[in-house]
């Protein structure tokens, strides 16, 4: 097998450039057909074993790409993390205690008073609760008002 070329195949059959040829897959093969007098050709493969993109296509790939990344999560505005970093001290709770209250990792709740949080509905929903007030929609800050009355 030492002199079998990656880049070649040997065809072996009547007619080595007819469709009904078989590829050789050893010396063995290909001494047995030269000995019974068959017809052996050799093809180059070209471009075989190279799956490398060309320089041109993968700059093209690679501005293709860039122009279509995808925008980093928006995160929490600011006053909302202002909001609730007030009503957080007027309660008189420390983040770890506000933490408690939700279910959640203090890290969480510094990370939304700081604005580095990608908003979380269900998590908006019990801070509102726990801190009694508005975090979305319009006026952020405002008490939450209970059920309304009929």
């Amino acid at each position: 097998m030492s002199e079998s070329d990656w880049d070649s195949v040997t065809y072996i059959g009547a007619k080595a450039n007819s469709r009904h040829t078989s590829a050789a897959r050893s010396n063995s093969e290909i001494n047995a057909a030269r000995r019974s007098g068959g017809v052996v050709s050799t093809d180059k493969k070209y471009g075989a074993g190279s799956n490398k993109t060309s320089g041109a296509d993968g700059q093209r790939l690679a501005k293709v790409d860039r122009e279509n990344e995808v925008a980093p999560p928006q995160k929490i505005d600011l006053s909302v993390g202002k909001a609730i970093s007030k009503a957080r001290a007027d309660k008189g709770l420390t983040q770890k205690d506000l933490a408690v209250k939700v279910n959640e990792k203090s890290n969480i709740i510094n990370d939304y008073e700081m604005g580095r949080a990608v908003p979380n509905q269900q998590l908006l929903g019990k801070l509102e609760r726990a801190l009694g007030i508005k975090l979305r929609g319009k006026d952020i800050g405002a008490p939450l008002g209970g059920p309304k009355k009929k």
